[in-house]
């Protein structure tokens, strides 16, 4: 079934929900062999993979996730994750990360779904390790946390054992330097099915087709987006996975039971200091942390914070805490300037 398949897909035809279906159970079967594994994902990523598609190895993969099972007084109050696919290979600090925990000193249930890193030197795991916050909770104690610290991080992992039976196809897909369906599908799979989501992807194409899967997986407020991050010397665009303070950012997002809008967010409308994109590279994991922790204390007041008043905004601005653009940035600038955000660190870290 599945070399059929990546037969089909060599011909440029996509692939319909049943058979999305049985692409689905030939991957997820660990007696099956890496090798044909990978070529169909090389022949799906070769066509270019649809939203339908995108939408169908999602839903099917969500249900096959160990569930987190959120407190219901948490669900009412509606959980955010903010994430990016990566994937954009600039090496910046954990902006995602940083908005997330900004966010949750805001009083916003932050349920942050991640992994190492695979095309970083720091993955979310990573920072939030380095800087003291658990990351490998058993789902039971992982919902505690969340009740009563209003924030916890999801190893991928731990939650999605049928990954384990890609991952020596994965594997082999990068080292012919291919990428899979599977590095777009992480920021999908949150197994907290999230009410509001911040998501980047590293190029403004998906933004659309993005905010409309998570729209049909049942998202109740999403955006999308990508933000330019400069020009190469041939004059092509570089794109980040994140709201970008260094050019305009595309957006894709929609309001509960609204239409999907895409627009366009200039950094000049912001407050914001002079860079390049070499003023927001990190390094290691324990470098990103420091940076987090000196802009969490006031010390760090560079591009870097903008970056991360930036992406916070958007993030408070997707959960329903903040009326505008405007209104986000000024309250994340506020729980950074009071030591909120800095407290908030200090609680996670200190059970």
């Amino acid at each position: 079934m599945l070399e059929r398949l990546t037969e089909q897909l060599r011909h440029g035809t996509a692939l319909a929900p049943a058979e999305i279906a049985a692409a689905l159970e030939a991957l997820t079967d660990e007696a099956m062999p890496a090798e044909p594994k990978a070529e169909f994902l090389t022949a799906l990523a070769t066509k270019g993979e649809t939203p339908e598609e995108i939408l169908g190895f999602a839903a099917g993969l969500r249900d096959r996730a160990i569930p987190l099972e959120v407190p219901a007084a948490v669900r009412e109050r509606g959980v955010l994750d903010v994430v990016g696919t990566g994937g954009d290979r600039l090496g910046t600090i954990n902006l995602s990360t940083g908005a997330a925990l900004i966010a949750a000193a805001a009083g916003v249930p932050v349920a942050k779904h991640g992994n190492r890193a695979v095309t970083s030197r720091a993955g979310s795991a990573d920072v939030l390790a380095a800087l003291g916050v658990p990351t490998e909770l058993a789902p039971v104690k992982a919902a505690q946390a969340l009740q009563q610290h209003g924030f916890v991080f999801l190893l991928a992992p731990r939650y999605h054992p049928a990954f384990r039976a890609v991952a020596p196809a994965r594997q082999l897909c990068a080292q012919r330097g291919r990428r899979t369906l599977f590095n777009l599908l992480g920021p999908l799979l949150n197994p907290a099915r999230p009410d509001y989501q911040l998501l980047g992807v590293p190029e403004p194409h998906w933004c659309e087709p993005f905010a409309r899967v998570l729209q049909q997986l049942g998202v109740r407020r999403g955006l999308v987006v990508c933000g330019e991050a400069g020009r190469r010397e041939d004059g092509a665009p570089v794109y980040l996975d994140e709201i970008s303070s260094l050019g305009e950012t595309t957006l894709a997002g929609y309001l509960p039971g609204g239409a999907v809008q895409v627009s366009r967010l200039n950094p000049k409308d912001f407050p914001l200091q002079a860079a390049r994109v070499e003023d927001l590279r990190g390094g290691d994991a324990a470098a990103n942390a420091a940076c987090l922790r000196a802009v969490f204390s006031g010390t760090e007041r560079g591009p870097k914070r903008d970056a991360l008043l930036l992406n916070a905004a958007g993030a408070l601005l997707v959960a329903g805490h903040a009326a505008s653009w405007y209104d986000g940035w000024v309250a994340a600038e506020n729980l950074l300037d009071t030591g909120a955000v800095a407290r908030k660190l200090e609680e996670l870290t200190s059970h």
